[in-house]
């Protein structure tokens, strides 16, 4: 698809406001985690890790960059990754390829470098799109054939299409970004609103002014990443959205329907809402939802299961967006030199096999506590197996997202940073009071045009 391979250039930078990453790559709004990468920075090995010996007789290695460097303390997530990678370089030490882990704090920093001197480093977890010029190089190795062959389409899931670039797929990433929401039945309870009330956006605008009602101190949702997450889903409710939302953002596309109905409307909710708690990142007010218990709804990834406080496990519950729709995105990840060895490069494919496997995906997710790119794990069945009540919420969010009517990519990963921004930014400003959502819309409209050229 032409759009894969324009938008790639669009996204490269995202990775702090919405992105990080890709399920679990990154930090995700409101984890308690740090990210799995941060941009720039010194190699740093992992903590208590073990390299693979090192090069011996005839044997080859493999050199493999990843994010995942934090200490255990720090990201325990980080760990059990780790722990992934060395259990695969363990079970091919004795092989013709020796297989190398390598945890950097700036893994895309060193990707950009190589790629400018006209190569590509043997294989990365990239935590942003991989760039064009890698592409144009022919520097990376083009996985469909091999997926198609082994009958992976299941394993990589929506990396099979997302990923598609004019028929070749350059990243599998074993996670997905997937998002929806979640709601405080106890303040919609008081409310006296109902989950079901949410399904719809008149039903959600209603529910929004109840909840002010109260008069406690609770208040709906935060305003500015969330806005531009829940603009996203407004979208992808109708099929004229759909159409603008997933491709290239153009002038038309810009001056569609469909683009002002979704601006507006959501900046209307906001402005409602009230502007006191907007805010660039929803790990700001996180706090206020998974532990003070103060706000209603919030528009985030599964993954904020593991955020809960214990005294809220009973009364957060996860949900789809109104219109039955959720946003699911493969994002970046593994990715591989092309003219490597045929040793190595099958051994990096056998890698992405790995992977991508039902048992490394039931650790993803248990461990991790990520959505896993999978799509025949039976996460409900593992999560009840586990007993643990944050897995058995992240399962039933999951499900829903991978169930939802409609299942759309992020914005963010089609439009790019710079249009991210520019218009997260005029739904922050259109949550003030008296604001003039028309003339800020018409402004954002010269803002987009700028941009794309």
């Amino acid at each position: 698809m032409k759009k894969k391979l324009i938008s790639m250039l669009l996204a490269a930078a995202l990775g702090v406001t919405l992105l990080a990453g890709c399920g679990g790559d990154d930090k995700k709004d409101g984890q308690d985690t740090p990210p799995a990468t941060e941009d720039g920075g010194d190699t740093q090995e992992p903590a208590d890790v073990e390299e693979p010996p090192a090069e011996t007789g005839d044997q080859e290695v493999l050199e493999f960059y990843h994010g995942y460097y934090h200490d255990e303390s720090e990201w325990p997530a980080a760990k059990v990754m780790r722990d992934l990678y060395d259990e695969f370089a363990a079970q091919h030490a004795d092989g013709p390829v020796v297989f190398k882990p390598i945890a950097v704090e700036n893994r895309d920093d060193i990707v950009s470098t190589e790629v400018a001197g006209g190569s590509f480093p043997d294989m990365v977890d990239c935590g942003v799109a991989v760039p064009l010029a890698a592409i144009s190089q022919n520097l990376v190795y083009d996985m469909k054939p091999f997926i198609d062959e082994n009958g992976l389409q299941a394993a990589v899931g929506l990396n099979y299409t997302q990923n598609d670039v004019d028929g070749k797929i350059y990243s599998v990433h074993d996670q997905m970004e997937s998002r929806g929401m979640w709601y405080n039945s106890k303040i919609l309870e008081a409310a006296g609103v109902k989950p079901e009330d949410l399904n719809t956006w008149d039903g959600f605008a209603q529910a929004m002014e109840k909840v002010r009602g109260i008069g406690d101190g609770s208040y709906g949702y935060a305003a500015g990443q969330g806005s531009f997450i829940m603009m996203n889903a407004y979208m992808a409710s109708t099929e004229e959205g759909r159409a603008v939302m997933e491709a290239d953002l153009t002038p038309e596309s810009i001056e569609s329907e469909a683009f002002a109905n979704a601006f507006k409307t959501i900046a209307k909710l906001d402005q409602e809402n009230g502007s006191d708690h907007t805010v660039d990142d929803l790990g700001l007010v996180m706090d206020d939802f998974n532990k003070a218990g103060t706000m209603a709804v919030l528009p985030n990834g599964v993954w904020n299961a593991s955020g809960i406080d214990e005294g809220l496990v009973d009364v957060i519950e996860p949900m789809i967006f109104p219109g039955n729709v959720s946003l699911s995105s493969a994002g970046a990840g593994l990715t591989i030199a092309n003219n490597m060895s045929e040793a190595k490069t099958e051994l990096a494919l056998e890698f992405v096999r790995y992977m991508t496997s039902k048992e490394v995906a039931e650790k993803i997710f248990t461990g991790v506590q990520a959505n896993p790119c999978n799509t025949e794990v039976d996460l409900n069945a593992l999560a009840e197996s586990s007993g643990n009540p944050a897995t058995i919420k992240l399962a039933k969010a999951c499900t829903m997202v991978n169930e939802a009517g409609t299942i759309c990519e992020s914005v963010a990963f089609i439009w790019g940073s710079d249009v991210t921004a520019a218009i997260q930014n005029a739904l922050k400003e259109c949550a003030v009071s008296g604001a003039d959502i028309d003339a800020r819309f018409e402004q954002l409209k010269q803002e987009l045009t700028a941009i794309i050229g």
